[in-house]
């Protein structure tokens, strides 16, 4: 760049922030797993699979072995959190989840643990500034000027805004458990299971994804004819279960708006659903709501999903 003599040299321009992915890895009551990939950073959204599984999944998504440098849970059942404190110890990377979930077994194999304020977006910066977090620290999250050296790095000027988590409590019968939303360079991500009912409170805090993660649990009629034994058929079904392929339907009419393009159904049951069950109360849902332009996917146990662009 050139300049006249004694001029002041222009800022570099911001660069504009790389677009983010979804992948899912896994998603049923066999155990869940998200990757979220922005610029250069990798976040797991819990660990629901052995320790092996999941690092075979991760290889099938293209992730380099030890690459995750930031691991949140939404919440304790092992089919989310299993092996998550012993991937974040493999990858030397940051668990995140909320505080009273910090002494459960399975987070409590991590070195460094972050407790999630509940609404108060986390930074979840790339490898360069993790430079100064210590093994064994116990961070806490609190607000954006008390965040610990590994979440709170200074960019490098016209460097992109790192991406962003927040945490949105919802009901569930494992208190707490959280829905997340992330956010970079405009975009949004929002990942939603394990929620007992629709609240379109909740909603509100969770709008304008482009790519929405969704519950579609079970189909009520499945459900009600199905080999569960009847006290576990209460509690699925209850406030603190999942959602019905119904109620789900319910909550995307408060979750979807104009920008969403790709709606992925998530924890579908093996015994009480089928795909094509939820596949088509999503789609009459969003005909109705003008949105038939969106995609819309089922997530499988068993298989990595494609890797989405938000």
């Amino acid at each position: 760049m050139y300049c006249a003599a004694g001029a002041e040299p222009s800022p570099p321009a911001a660069r504009a922030p790389d677009p983010v992915h979804l992948t899912v890895l896994s998603s049923g009551s066999g155990g869940n797993s998200i990757l979220i990939r922005a610029d250069d950073t990798r976040v797991l959204v819990d660990a629901g699979l052995t320790a092996r599984a999941m690092t075979e999944r991760l290889v099938l998504a293209g992730v380099p072995h030890r690459s995750i440098q930031h691991i949140l849970v939404t919440h304790a059942h092992l089919d989310h959190a299993r092996s998550s404190g012993i991937l974040a110890k493999r990858h030397q990377a940051l668990l995140h989840c909320p505080e009273a979930m910090m002494r459960n077994k399975s987070a409590a194999r991590s070195p460094r643990l972050a407790a999630l304020r509940p609404g108060v977006p986390v930074l979840l910066p790339g490898p360069g500034a993790n430079s100064e977090a210590r093994v064994g620290d116990t961070q806490s999250h609190t607000a954006p000027d008390t965040l610990a050296p590994s979440t709170s790095a200074p960019r490098a000027s016209g460097a992109p805004a790192p991406l962003t988590a927040t945490a949105v409590p919802i009901p569930h019968d494992c208190d707490p458990t959280v829905a997340y939303a992330f956010d970079h360079g405009g975009r949004r991500a929002v990942i939603l299971t394990d929620m007992g009912e629709p609240r379109p409170a909740l909603a509100r805090r969770l709008a304008g994804a482009h790519v929405l993660v969704l519950e579609f649990n079970h189909d009520e009629r499945m459900l009600a004819e199905g080999p569960y034994p009847p006290l576990l058929k209460r509690r699925v079904a209850g406030v603190g279960g999942h959602l019905s392929n119904t109620q789900a339907a319910n909550m995307l009419r408060y979750l979807a708006g104009p920008q969403l393009h790709t709606l992925v159904l998530a924890h579908l049951s093996e015994k009480n659903n089928s795909p094509d069950l939820a596949l088509a109360a999503a789609r009459q849902t969003l005909a109705e709501m003008g949105l038939d332009g969106v995609r819309v996917l089922a997530a499988e146990q068993h298989e990595v999903g494609p890797n989405l662009r938000v």
